[in-house]
């Protein structure tokens, strides 16, 4: 993951998407189908060009296999550095 101070939450969030859902083989399709989304706001999410709300993030959460903690593990807000 790149260095977390240049990137914004959402853009680090997106990263993180994409990094678990490369990890466990899925496609952008196999993981929308499974979080019940379109591929295109998975796509977008992954670009960071969406800011899912907390349903969403727990659909995600679900779909990839992982609690919600580990989806936002190694994530920092920039304000907090």
């Amino acid at each position: 993951m790149e260095n977390a101070k240049s990137l914004d939450v959402i853009d680090q969030l997106g990263k993180r998407v994409n990094y678990l859902r490369k990890e466990r083989h899925l496609s952008q399709m196999e993981l929308a189908f499974e979080c019940e989304l379109t591929k295109s706001y998975i796509s977008d999410l992954e670009r960071g060009e969406r800011n899912p709300t907390l349903k969403v993030l727990n659909k995600i959460s679900v779909g990839l296999g992982v609690t919600l903690e580990e989806l936002f593990r190694g994530i920092v807000s920039i304000d907090s550095l």
